[in-house]
């Protein structure tokens, strides 16, 4: 028993290095983004019920050091002051375009109706999306995800990170977990199977958007206006990454656990539309990690071979974290790789829980 025990770890351990080794492709990419473009785009944000965050962060996007771009706002039925501060803030400047979208009845609460509504109102081709949330890291947000649109790529995958919390745990865990995530998406779009996307930092052309019908192959679902829209139509010659620290934006991260999950829970709920091949990879990449540490328990409670268990562990770890520290470095979020080993193992099971609990029924979705 305990020699099928370690035939079954030495299996994973293999299986996990391999993913590893694969996300050198971002971990180590040397490089260099596109030069300046002044091509002229339309910044989309959704907002719903985010009066406050909207005062806080549009002055963010339009301080942009840019020389052509709109804002579109899209007011999603909300029942705060949101709209009202859409109409203040459009009264001061005139890039400012409003959508004003009522409840229907056919799309009730869905955000892809609404992000419709504003792809159709926009004058330009080439569309960045954000969230009402999210503080570009720069004033050159624009500029180096307008770059990522250079020979003829039509999708850009940036990074939408969290605001940081020296002093909370959980930040921490929600930052490691958004670190990893974007090793991922980064990795597979450089190895040619782009797979995701995240809706706080994503840009496409307008083009892209009409020739794959919109959201109209999962319109049904309420979640997977990014990830479901980049898997259907990313493929390895239009889609380009832009890692750039201006290129970052950052958003307020739950402040509690029960909070995180449910977010958690909402986002996992889509990954059983994604490609075949690349449900397969996911689901292999989370089992081999959450059995990794089942049979290392085990083997050590038993004694078994425990050196060649520990050496073999030493290894895995040695190679995550050369892979966590490159890749924290180049997303600015250095510290968090010190916690990675207690970090990934309650991010394993908290995942764990996400597929028991949306295995039982399924999360709401859009506030």
């Amino acid at each position: 028993m305990a020699t099928l025990l370690l035939g079954f770890f030495l299996l994973f351990s293999l299986i996990i290095l391999a993913f590893y080794l694969a996300f050198f492709a971002f971990a180590g990419d040397k490089s260099r983004n596109p030069g300046p473009v002044n091509i002229p785009v339309s910044v989309i944000v959704c907002a719903k019920n985010e009066a406050e965050n909207l005062k806080n962060f549009l002055p963010l996007i339009l301080d942009q050091e840019y020389p052509d771009f709109e804002l579109i706002i899209i007011n999603d039925a909300s029942v705060d002051t949101t709209l009202e501060v859409i109409e203040a803030f459009q009264a001061l400047d005139g890039r400012i375009s409003l959508v004003d979208v009522k409840n229907n009845e056919a799309f009730w609460a869905n955000k892809k109706y609404a992000l419709t509504l504003g792809i159709k109102k926009a004058r330009h081709p080439y569309l960045i999306f954000t969230d009402a949330d999210c503080a570009p890291q720069s004033r050159f947000w624009i500029r180096h995800m307008a770059a990522g649109f250079h020979q003829e790529k039509s999708i850009v995958l940036g990074y939408g990170g969290y605001f940081k919390n020296s002093r909370s745990l959980l930040n921490k865990l929600i930052r490691f977990e958004t670190l990893l995530t974007a090793i991922q998406y980064f990795s597979y779009a450089k190895l040619g199977n782009p797979y995701m996307g995240v809706g706080r930092n994503l840009a496409y052309t307008s083009k892209q958007f009409y020739d794959q019908k919109g959201f109209a192959e999962h319109l049904h679902l309420r979640s997977g206006d990014d990830d479901l829209f980049v898997n259907q139509g990313g493929n390895k010659v239009n889609t380009f990454i832009c890692y750039h620290p201006q290129a970052s934006t950052r958003s307020i991260p739950k402040k509690d656990l029960k909070s995180w999950f449910h977010q958690k829970r909402r986002h996992a709920s889509v990954a059983g539309f994604y490609k075949t091949k690349d449900k397969i990879l996911l689901s292999l990449f989370y089992a081999s990690r959450f059995f990794f540490w089942i049979l290392l328990a085990a083997l050590l409670m038993l004694q078994f071979q425990w050196q060649l268990v520990l050496s073999i562990t030493g290894l895995v770890l040695l190679v995550q974290a050369v892979v966590y520290a490159k890749s924290a470095q180049k997303l600015q979020e250095t510290d968090v790789v010190w916690l990675f080993p207690f970090l990934e193992v309650f991010l394993i099971f908290t995942q764990f829980g996400i597929f028991i609990a949306n295995s039982l029924s399924k999360p709401r979705h859009w506030k």
